[in-house]
């Protein structure tokens, strides 16, 4: 039905409700103001809050010319010698696709990231997403489906895209769990899934970022995701393992944790992005799960179909290009199906590598002889540090933020936002002394992105001096 408000129809929506606008957005929005009031005064833009892959590894001339190599490698497997004859691989590239994409890229990518994480994957249960954040929205839809109300439980703080998806859902509810320097409270969790259910809620999930954690910038020890692991098998709720950081880690190979789902593929629903490894901009990804559940009428089913159904209902048909142009980081110039990903990962972490010790070390120079004032994680993984003020006087809002960029021309993003409401709750200030530290970024490469970063973490220790 239209109503009238004043002379213009509008359209009356009262299940609809308007969301919080999470402060990575609000940011965004202002940046360019800001950046004026900054370039007003003399003052560069330091970069230190998108988490954005950097530009010195996302430069697609090298991915474009190997992917046109692998595509004439598998017209000659096509066995085809006409120039004029149409492939098949090519033609099945633009055209309609199963749900489930091509099979020679679920096939590959199951052999090599399964040789990587020591666990057979079945190619037939690997359903590809836009994007981990694809993964997370069919997760949410296949559970939210039913109208009941349902609970999701995840770290304090948390990705603020799972805390968005969620808040989507009237039916929904977020319960959090606290952490500490390895992970969340196996204590803190079992409490949330019991109270979840004490409220009336069905629990399906527990969602969290092990490796890499964004926002919170470390990993979970090994012996935190066994505890972890265990709750959720004595307490029957399933682990959405958002993984984007895997092989952005920098921890020696024999120290690297496994994740979740190399640990218990039956617990786990597993959700991998290509857009670190490779290039964001295709937005591939995979979710992947062995886990059983029950349904309607007392019966079990592979969450796999289920998941599969909901992809099919809400995706229906992959992009076969950019499932295809993605198998072929798969192979090596020589066309061979590679054993791993960790050396298509290498030149990438070269890069972070670096940009963290820039970071860390640069932090530890200018203030580590302050450690009542100020500290800050060391992230294993991903692109995140979390740095913290230690006096309560220090607030590290909206208006914080602003001011570093406007007075020093520092991009930060307040920790506040990624806590979820009821951790506010718990505690007032959550969040609102810290501050999340990308080091991922620059606009320059090469030498200027080391210049770049270096006077970065400059200008942001000088800030923390001034104001903290």
């Amino acid at each position: 039905m239209l109503q009238c408000r004043g002379m213009e129809p509008s359209l009356a929506a009262p299940a609809l409700v308007r969301q919080p606008i999470a402060v990575t957005r609000k940011l965004a929005a202002a940046l360019p103001e800001l950046r004026a009031q900054a370039q007003a005064k003399g003052l560069p833009i330091h970069h230190l809050g998108a988490g954005y892959p950097h530009p010195e590894v996302t430069d697609p001339r090298g991915h474009i010319a190997h992917e046109q190599a692998f595509f004439e490698h598998l017209r000659g497997q096509e066995g085809i010698n006409d120039p004029t004859a149409l492939p098949e691989f090519l033609r099945e590239c633009y055209a309609y696709t199963d749900t489930l994409g091509p099979a020679s890229v679920r096939e590959s990518f199951a052999a090599v990231y399964g040789n990587d994480w020591g666990l057979e994957i079945d190619p037939a249960r690997l359903i590809p997403t836009i994007g981990a954040t694809g993964g997370i929205a069919l997760t949410c839809s296949l559970f939210e489906r039913p109208g009941e109300p349902v609970a999701y439980i995840t770290d304090a703080p948390t990705y603020a895209g799972f805390l968005a998806r969620a808040a989507l859902c009237r039916n929904a509810r977020v319960y959090s769990v606290d952490m500490d320097g390895e992970g969340p409270s196996p204590d803190g969790l079992r409490a949330a899934i019991r109270q979840a259910r004490a409220d009336g809620f069905f629990v399906p999930f527990y969602y969290t970022v092990p490796d890499g954690h964004n926002p919170a910038g470390f990993s979970f020890s090994a012996a935190r995701r066994q505890a972890i692991l265990d709750v959720a098998s004595t307490e029957g709720v399933l682990i959405l393992e958002d993984a984007p950081y895997v092989y952005i880690s920098y921890a020696p190979a024999e120290a690297r944790p496994k994740p979740f789902f190399a640990m218990d593929p039956t617990r786990t629903v597993h959700l991998f992005t290509g857009s670190k490894i490779g290039l964001p901009g295709p937005r591939i990804g995979f979710i992947y799960t062995q886990a059983q559940v029950s349904i309607a009428g007392g019966a079990n089913a592979a969450l796999a179909d289920l998941l599969l159904a909901e992809a099919a209902a809400d995706t229906l048909f992959q992009n076969p290009r950019a499932l295809r142009s993605f198998e072929s980081l798969l192979f090596d110039e020589a066309f061979n199906r590679r054993d791993s990903l960790w050396p298509v990962a290498e030149p990438k972490l070269a890069v972070y590598r670096q940009n963290r010790s820039i970071l860390l070390d640069g932090l530890h120079a200018r203030l580590g002889g302050q450690p009542d004032r100020f500290h800050w994680t060391t992230p294993e993984a991903g692109f995140f540090s979390v740095f913290t003020f230690a006096s309560a006087d220090v607030v590290v809002n909206d208006a914080f933020a602003n001011r570093l960029v406007a007075e020093y021309g520092v991009v930060v993003v307040p920790m506040y936002d990624f806590h979820p409401p009821d951790a506010r709750v718990r505690n007032p200030r959550a969040g609102y002394g810290e501050a999340r530290l990308s080091f991922c970024f620059t606009e320059r490469t090469g030498p200027g992105r080391v210049g770049d970063l270096e006077a970065a973490v400059a200008a942001f220790a000088d800030a923390a001096l001034a104001l903290g």
